[in-house]
């Protein structure tokens, strides 16, 4: 899948959970597909969340 498609279906999710559930199911749809896509880097290889950068 493309970075279109995963984002038409990311703002998909969210409409329908911010249209059935009301506010707080936008939000917990929000945070937790935000903290899926860090994992999802992390686990990539694309984010390097644990190692300290050397100055």
């Amino acid at each position: 899948m493309n970075t279109a498609t995963v984002g038409l279906a990311a703002g998909m999710a969210l409409g329908f959970a911010g249209y059935f559930g009301g506010f707080w199911a936008f939000l917990l749809v929000a945070v937790l597909g935000a903290a899926g896509l860090v994992l999802g880097l992390v686990l990539q290889g694309d984010a390097d969340v644990f190692t300290r950068r050397q100055r």
